[in-house]
């Protein structure tokens, strides 16, 4: 049996190879497959930059806007565990070009939307569509890619998704500010069609089928129950603070809890059939499932919530534009890009405390943050921001990457989508929960009727709930196990 001690680097199992694929995967299979998982993350981050130019463009009420990014977001968690398994019975590589083509439509749709109603209908499609292709991307890797390879593939992903999200503000503004054609903010989804497209021939040609073995059928009573669940979740989550948290919130969030025992109760049964459950209770039953699983929550937790009150701070707050605020999240993308690109070596030094160490840098940047930003009010000049911010960046660097390979490393290739699926659910549902708490703090600290002299303090009390954030993911780490064999 194989053991991962604290300084030991964890041995993940090599996983089958599907039939039919080659027994060395074409060098384009990781960016290929790479660039669908960045893409996605993208449009979920770079949409923030559009909002002031089309609520003027196509006359969007305040409601519309929301939905705009909310529709998406709503739509990819809780379509993921479904996309997910959908990939395992019918084939990831099929699911993921998909995915991509409904991608690909929904962007063109979004790109030429004349008013608020069609472009919330158009990004709600786009986050179907991203959660039939999301999860595919992590259970490809994970089947294709055996060995020592199968590691290095996981820091790509981290790389990829951590990247897209925080670039995705400087991307959106260099857009917009190229104003390609007169496209103006349209061109953040007009871009995706070439691109896309670009995918599918690639993946067409160098990524080879994986899917589950035998012919298990979709649970469709699996499949109702869990979207009814994760949209009684979700659903008050993104509405509850502008509404004032009405009771409807608090018996949704009851509803969730009564659909969610009612899938794992037929789940069971379904399993205890011989039947092919959504997603199977056993994986549960693995410690550093269960807990890396947590982790994924709390990490994204902290992630969109900071992302959202750093943009407000510096654009609302401190008057910079969309690119001028882009650069800055540059200084976080620069740290980040350093640390995930070496992830491997610092986790074969530290094993599982890699996630703590990274925990712990995004705590001190955080700090530093939050004692810049106290000491500039709103006068001196953001610039005094960027160390604080290249440190955070390499924490979040540091986390991204083991943090997926912590979950899937014993998942068996035939669950493969359903455990990517559940994985990703873990990421929307930690940022639908962050940005709920962040409001709380954020726009609580700033009143009914904010100044820019508000937002400096507005600011530091997010830093303060993202400071126990990173504190509690450095302890949970504590909880995974040392060993990195099969659970028994």
């Amino acid at each position: 049996m194989t053991t991962e001690t604290d300084r030991g680097a964890p041995a993940l199992p090599p996983p089958a190879v599907p039939p039919g694929s080659p027994g060395v995967p074409h060098r384009l299979v990781l960016p290929v497959v790479l660039a669908g998982v960045f893409i996605a993350t993208l449009d979920f981050f770079i949409v923030n930059v559009a909002i002031p130019s089309l609520r003027t463009d196509i006359g969007a009420s305040s409601a519309a806007v929301e939905w705009v990014v909310a529709g998406f977001g709503l739509a990819y968690g809780v379509g993921l565990i479904t996309g997910g398994r959908l990939g395992d019975l019918y084939g990831r590589r099929r699911m993921f070009l998909l995915g991509l083509a409904l991608f690909t439509v929904a962007s063109l749709l979004c790109g030429i939307a004349r008013t608020g109603d069609f472009l919330v209908f158009s990004r709600v499609l786009q986050g179907l569509a991203a959660a039939l292709l999301a999860p595919q991307v992590l259970a490809l890797l994970s089947t294709v890619f055996t060995g020592a390879a199968r590691g290095k593939v996981f820091v790509g992903y981290g790389l990829a998704m951590g990247l897209a999200a925080v670039f995705g503000q400087l991307i959106g503004g260099l857009l917009i500010e190229a104003d390609i054609a007169g496209w103006g903010w349209r061109s953040c989804f007009l871009v995706n069609v070439p691109l896309c497209s670009l995918i599918i021939g690639l993946t067409l040609k160098v990524v080879p089928e994986a899917r589950a073995e035998g012919r298990p059928k979709l649970d469709l009573a699996g499949v109702a129950l869990i979207t009814l669940a994760l949209v009684a979740l979700v659903l008050p989550l993104v509405e509850g603070r502008e509404q004032g948290w009405p009771a409807w919130t608090w018996v949704s969030f009851g509803a969730f809890a009564v659909l969610l025992a009612v899938f794992v109760a037929v789940e069971r049964t379904i399993a205890a059939r011989g039947g092919s459950p959504l997603v199977n209770m056993d994986l549960f039953g693995d410690r550093a499932f269960v807990v890396g699983l947590a982790l994924q929550l709390v990490f994204w937790t902290g992630q969109a919530s900071f992302f959202l009150v750093l943009a407000l701070y510096l654009q609302d707050g401190r008057g910079l534009t969309a690119l001028e605020a882009g650069l800055l999240f540059a200084a976080i993308g620069a740290g980040y890009l350093y640390t995930s690109m070496n992830a491997s070596k610092y986790a074969a030094r530290l094993g599982r405390q890699v996630l703590a160490v990274g925990a712990l840098l995004m705590l001190a940047g955080l700090v530093v943050i939050g004692l810049t930003a106290d000491r500039l009010g709103t006068d001196g000049s953001t610039a005094w921001l960027v160390p604080g911010l290249v440190i955070d960046g390499a924490g979040m660097g540091l986390a991204v990457a083991p943090l997926a390979s912590t979950v899937l490393a014993r998942v068996g290739p035939q669950y493969a989508g359903a455990a990517s699926g559940v994985l990703t659910t873990g990421l929307q549902i930690g940022n639908a929960i962050g940005v709920a708490a962040i409001g709380l703090v954020f726009f609580g600290a700033l009143g009914e009727n904010p100044a820019a002299a508000s937002y400096p303090h507005a600011f530091i009390r997010g830093i303060v709930f993202l400071v126990a954030v990173a504190a509690a993911l450095a302890l949970l780490v504590q909880a995974l196990p040392r060993t990195n064999a099969p659970a028994e």
